[in-house]
């Protein structure tokens, strides 16, 4: 994007996108590292591991029963005497007599000679016997080794972006300790003499600095590491200073505020000299965009209004950010408008703030329930973020649309 003057055309949505995508994309080369497994989770492995052992690794009960020999317990009801009791944790048992059953634990270790287990619920004991009120057949309620993962198996594959499903199988073989690609580091800077951090007592024409914590915690959500969330007054020197110390720490940095054609504009009033390219994309919310890059980092500059900070991010950073991160695409699909949507700007795709309407069917829990329509959270407003807080999708609405009634189908990402 080249800079431009209020009369140069905006940029299409999908060339800023792409423009961003393509300055974000060298960063999947990240180096690995390693990290204790409970440091692992939604980090993107960087090496295949196989299991070093068998899973079970010993054969075992697989209920809280009776071991016995099959050919012990050929009919039902069958009386024997009880030899011993096997708990989980048991570092060696005696054989299985012959004619005898041993009490079992879930997870013992399978006496030697047993080749079955009833459940307790299927039996009637005293101290010394055991009734059997159902027949036994060799292999029941028996973990024989290696039927879940044989020693040497592929467990987890490199690039799989690590789940607490991953995590208990690398556990469960052993690993403390995993390789993983290092996670993209953020910083996010806000600018603005107007902003204040939250808890501070407002005076005349200030507002609180929601930017700094949003733009963190969508990062965050996003599975991009925050290194550091500072802010910024409207001097040029404060401003290049804290830039500075973000793209020494920050694999790309965020900027929001400071972007426009204003007098006070102190992001783009630094970063243009550098080789910025600052402008107005066609979209509304956040129009005014700003990428740059220093030292070698990716500066992503957003709007200050805090809706099209949010909306920014949504549309031009997260995407590339879950893709690069492993993560799962964000869903988008299709649903008609509760509500007509009178005007939207001519030659400006409209990203507005929806939430979905859903239908239960019968006496379906609401887990169950499927979105079948969606109606405006808010209105066009980029100052309305309480409105967004209500929204759980972005309504987009192209740029050559004006005007949709009731029922026209829109497509939605969510939030």
């Amino acid at each position: 994007m080249k800079p431009r003057s209020a009369s140069v055309s905006a940029i299409p949505v999908d060339d800023y996108r792409d423009s961003i995508e393509q300055l974000l994309r060298p960063l999947a080369a990240r180096p690995a590292e390693v990290v204790a497994l409970a440091q692992a989770l939604s980090r993107q492995l960087a090496e295949d591991v196989h299991s070093p052992i068998d899973l079970p690794v010993f054969r075992n009960s697989a209920m809280d029963g009776y071991a016995v020999r099959a050919e012990s317990v050929p009919v039902a009801p069958v009386t024997l005497p009880l030899s011993a009791v096997v708990a989980a944790g048991a570092t060696s048992a005696r054989p299985l007599p012959h004619g005898a059953a041993m009490k079992v634990m879930t997870g013992a270790p399978l006496p030697l000679g047993a080749d079955c287990v009833v459940p307790v619920e299927h039996t009637h004991a005293d101290d010394t016997t055991v009734t059997f009120e159902r027949r036994c057949r060799a292999g029941e309620f028996v973990r024989e080794p290696g039927t879940d993962v044989r020693a040497g198996d592929l467990l987890v594959p490199a690039g799989t972006t690590v789940a607490p499903r991953h995590v208990a199988a690398l556990a469960a073989v052993g690993r403390s300790s995993v390789s993983v690609f290092g996670a993209i580091r953020a910083a996010v800077i806000t600018s603005g003499d107007e902003l204040v951090p939250a808890g501070s007592v407002l005076r005349p024409g200030q507002i609180y600095d929601s930017n700094g914590l949003a733009l963190a915690a969508a990062l965050t959500a996003n599975g991009v590491d925050v290194v550091a969330v500072a802010h910024s007054t409207d001097d040029p020197v404060r401003f290049r200073t804290a830039l500075a110390a973000a793209t020494a720490a920050a694999d790309v940095v965020f900027t929001s505020g400071g972007v426009s054609m204003g007098d006070f504009e102190v992001v783009r009033n630094v970063l243009e000299p550098l080789g910025g390219h600052f402008g107005s994309v066609a979209m509304q919310p956040g129009g005014p965009q700003g990428l740059t890059v220093v030292d070698g980092v990716p500066v992503l500059s957003f709007p200050g209004n805090p809706v099209s900070t949010m909306v920014s991010f949504e549309v031009f950073a997260r995407p590339i950010l879950r893709h690069l991160a492993g993560l799962p695409d964000v869903d988008s699909y299709e649903l008609p408008l509760l509500t007509g949507l009178p005007r939207s700007p001519e030659g400006k795709r409209q990203f507005l703030r929806g939430k979905m309407i859903f239908a239960q069917e019968g006496d379906q829990p609401a887990v169950h329930r499927r979105a079948n329509a969606v109606e405006l959270a808010s209105g066009p407003g980029s100052h309305l973020i309480a409105s967004m807080a209500r929204a759980d999708v972005l309504i987009d609405v192209p740029s050559e649309v004006t005007a949709l009634p009731a029922g026209a189908h829109v497509r939605v990402w969510s939030l």
